[in-house]
């Protein structure tokens, strides 16, 4: 089934982590679709001039998600009738250095959200999880294949879909659940590779310190990536689903040096750093996102070029 013609189905949309990296993109998403819209966000990453804060329909909320009380308030003023929980700390080797912390906020957080949502009974609540749940495997990924995190990160975010899914059977509430894979763009919080690569080319280094430059990933920019969020709260079914957001393509840090190169005009060398190199390493991370795209008809936009040539550029065109 494809999505539905016609205006956005939700007036009054909580985003939690609004004024982060994907949820800053996500909060201008919804207002362009004449939502009202609410922030949720404790700025731990996010900047709070991400969100067109002077908008009239954007109201920010400067709060934590473990802050149960002050949580419920927010939410029971603002009676959101959709709620996308992205607020959560992402960046692997952080998680890894700080695994109590990861754990609090990304699962005791994500229950409080969750308790939240059955006070005010919003019609859907999406939550952001990862392609992190996986395994390592070399061959794409779909919904139905087995889950086994290698890193805490990972963990927290297979915890969520298991209290999201415990959440719905208690509940009834339409819950869906996106597998989000390598998503890079503007307003990027924490120095994943593409970041960290347009980092030292943006401040004209030529010879880039960077790890491992074999591992391939599905990079998926972020304006496709929240398509998909919108075009699944659109869809008039499921109930629950859990689905990837990926391009089902896969590229190594090497290929997005040599694409840098043509962009640039210019020679990229590459100093390894040692302390960059994962302990634990994939060598393959990919979507199969044919259950999204026979849902929705989402199909990725901007290619790899044009995604990193806005990044270093200024211009996607």
């Amino acid at each position: 089934m494809n999505r539905q013609d016609g205006p956005f189905s939700y007036q009054r949309v909580l985003i939690t982590g609004g004024a982060g990296f994907i949820g800053s993109h996500v909060v201008q998403r919804m207002l362009a679709t004449a939502a009202e819209v609410a922030v949720v966000d404790n700025l731990s990453f996010g900047q709070k001039d991400w969100p067109p804060s002077t908008h009239e329909r954007l109201h920010f909320i400067t709060a934590d998600i473990r802050d149960t009380s002050t949580l419920a308030q927010h939410f029971q003023a603002f009676r959101p009738d959709a709620v996308i929980h992205l607020a959560a700390i992402h960046f692997i080797p952080y998680c890894n250095q700080h695994p109590t912390e990861a754990a609090d906020v990304n699962i005791m957080g994500t229950q409080q959200v969750l308790r939240c949502c059955e006070l005010v009974q919003p019609r859907a609540v999406f939550i952001a999880s990862t392609a992190a749940v996986y395994p390592i495997r070399d061959e794409a990924n779909s919904e139905e294949m087995s889950t086994g995190p290698t890193d805490i990160y990972g963990i927290s975010k297979l915890t969520d879909e298991w209290l999201a899914e415990l959440f719905h059977r208690r509940t009834g509430l339409r819950t869906i659940i996106g597998r989000f894979f390598n998503a890079y763009g503007p307003n990027e919080t924490n120095p994943h590779v593409i970041p960290e690569i347009v980092r030292q080319l943006l401040a004209g280094q030529r010879q880039l310190v960077l790890g491992d430059i074999r591992p391939q990933r599905d990079f998926i920019h972020v304006t496709d990536l929240v398509r998909a969020v919108e075009l699944l709260l659109q869809a008039p079914e499921p109930d629950f689903g859990i689905f990837n957001i990926g391009t089902g393509v896969e590229y190594s840090v090497a290929e997005i040096l040599r694409i840098c190169e043509q962009i640039l005009g210019e020679t990229i060398q590459v100093i390894p750093d040692p302390a960059r190199f994962r302990k634990v390493e994939r060598m393959h991370l990919r979507a199969d996102s044919h259950k999204l795209q026979q849902l929705t008809a989402w199909q990725p936009q901007v290619d790899m070029r044009s995604g990193l040539q806005e990044l270093l550029l200024g211009d996607r065109s």
